[in-house]
């Protein structure tokens, strides 16, 4: 977790105030990464910082109470100026933030510095342009609340779609100050630097004074590439210990082994080495949110369902098209009829979902022909155990209240076994 709240957790707050200056030592030292108490916010932060941020990598909306797609470049930019507003005023209503966010757009949008923004379908804005600012705005809103930033007194789903309604949102101004980890973009310069050199930028600890070949020259490093290797080892599911610029990856030495084994046990991560790939698991849920290989939707059974067979398939690490997922998936609907039913005729579906849930967990990554994914040697380190779903008994029936027929299920609710560290 990156951020701690005294509201939220005081125990955990405490304990880490009290072992503040170990801790800020130790993510400095081993990751590069800074930790930064706010007693006056009540708040503790961990500034994780990548020269190489994961593209799918991001906040995750929430969409009937249920986590939704990953957080798009119109929800990201109303929650930067959503806390701005509230900067000023820390206690605003929905109409009159609505209001002011509407203000900065249109002073900004024919400069191109920021999208248009229109919550009301006028002549020029359609319904669906409408639509999705209001839903953008929902977004923004949710995810300031999820991450402890904002409150909202009442229903914001209901003040948004009543035109006759309104909300309160308030926000805690010091908490406010330590939300972005970033340096401000206009004393990086952002608008004058190539898109592929902002990660770089926004990443950096201190106001760029070198060329841009210096960058590059401190990443290839040696201190550079441990840290990088050292960070995808703490922050990513799958590592390749081959993906380095050296001629001996860090990962692929004694010395970088051992250290990176001490810090992920140190953090309580679980590390599966094999000399190709590193598996990398979370047991306490502390260190991410992803839960994989744990649920038990449909989208999640199918594929686990998949991850058993890409280890049968002849060439287990030759590319995965989608249509060879979709075989593979009715295959499995052929043992099991009544299991993914809902998806009878849309499959597709399915099967790009499947294939989402593995590239979360670093097992397939996408191929550079459309719909189409290559799996990664970690998929080697998994053993899957399909079961058939029992109906439960009439006496279960009885007690319970409930129909006692249930359909077939494919029950994939765990790891299985992991083969050693080689």
């Amino acid at each position: 977790m990156c951020r701690i709240s005294v509201i939220d957790d005081p125990a955990r707050y405490r304990t880490l105030l009290r072992g503040q200056r170990e801790l800020a030592a130790f993510f400095r030292d081993e990751l590069g990464w800074t930790l930064v108490v706010h007693e006056v916010a009540g708040v503790i932060r961990l500034h994780k910082r990548r020269d190489d941020p994961p593209a799918d990598r991001g906040p995750f909306v929430t969409r009937d109470n249920r986590p939704g797609p990953l957080a798009g470049i119109g929800v990201l930019v109303l929650v930067a100026l959503v806390c701005e507003q509230l900067w000023r005023r820390p206690r605003i209503s929905l109409r009159e933030l609505v209001q002011a966010i509407a203000q900065v757009c249109a002073a900004e949008t024919a400069e191109g510095r920021l999208p248009p923004f229109r919550i009301v379908a006028t002549d020029g804005v359609s319904k669906r342009q409408a639509q999705t600012a209001r839903q953008d705005l929902s977004d923004a809103l949710k995810l300031l609340v999820a991450e402890g930033e904002i409150a909202i007194d009442t229903d914001l789903d209901r003040a948004l779609a009543d035109d006759a309604a309104d909300c309160v949102i308030t926000a805690n101004r010091d908490s406010l100050a330590t939300k972005f980890a970033s340096l401000s973009p206009t004393l990086l310069g952002l608008s004058g630097r190539p898109t592929h050199e902002h990660a770089a930028a926004l990443t950096a600890t201190s106001l760029p004074d070198a060329t841009q070949a210096a960058a590059v020259d401190h990443r290839a490093s040696v201190d550079g590439r441990r840290l990088a290797a050292l960070r995808r080892v703490v922050d990513d599911p799958g590592v390749d210990p081959t993906d380095d610029p050296a001629p001996v990856g860090y990962l692929l030495t004694l010395s970088g082994r051992e250290r990176a084994l001490t810090v992920a046990s140190q953090l309580g991560l679980v590390a599966t080495v094999r000399r190709d790939w590193w598996e990398v698991t979370n047991p306490g849920s502390g260190a991410t949110s992803m839960d994989f290989p744990l649920g038990r939707r449909t989208a999640r059974q199918a594929a686990l369902a998949l991850l058993a067979e890409l280890t049968r398939r002849p060439q287990p690490e030759a590319e995965l098209p989608l249509a060879e997922i979709e075989a593979l998936i009715t295959a499995v609907r052929e043992d099991l009829p009544r299991w993914g039913s809902s998806y009878a005729g849309k499959l597709t579906v399915l099967a790009q979902a499947a294939a989402a849930d593995l590239v979360a967990a670093g097992l397939l990554t996408r191929a550079d022909a459309p719909n189409c994914w290559r799996p990664t040697p970690g998929i080697h380190l998994w053993r899957i155990q399909v079961r058939r779903g029992e109906p439960p008994t009439r006496t279960a029936e009885r007690d319970s209240g409930s129909p006692a027929w249930v359909a077939d299920t494919l029950d994939l609710t765990g790891p299985g076994e992991l083969e050693e560290p080689s």
